[in-house]
């Protein structure tokens, strides 16, 4: 699916391994906030992993970066209005 934003990528399209890195680079980016409790990095992935199973995030591919992104469905909708 084409979005504003770029292409929806089907986290079932990807290799587990393209998935597990997809995951991780985005848990670990500058900024990424949990709160006031550290999670680790496991936990941090498994639960993106759940998000995406689930249907709640999607990984979102810009073309013109070149960059991986996972968003909300919520933000997709609103990428969608702008």
């Amino acid at each position: 699916m084409i979005i504003n934003q770029g292409v929806i990528i089907p986290y079932k399209n990807l290799s587990k391994e393209a998935l597990r890195g997809v995951i991780e680079e985005y848990v670990t980016r500058d900024g990424t906030d949990y709160g006031i409790i550290e999670t680790g990095l496991e936990q941090k992935i498994d639960k993106v992993l759940r998000q995406l199973k689930k249907g709640d995030v999607f990984i979102v591919y810009d073309e013109m970066g070149e960059t991986t992104n996972i968003l909300s469905k919520e933000d997709i909708a609103k990428a969608e209005c702008d």
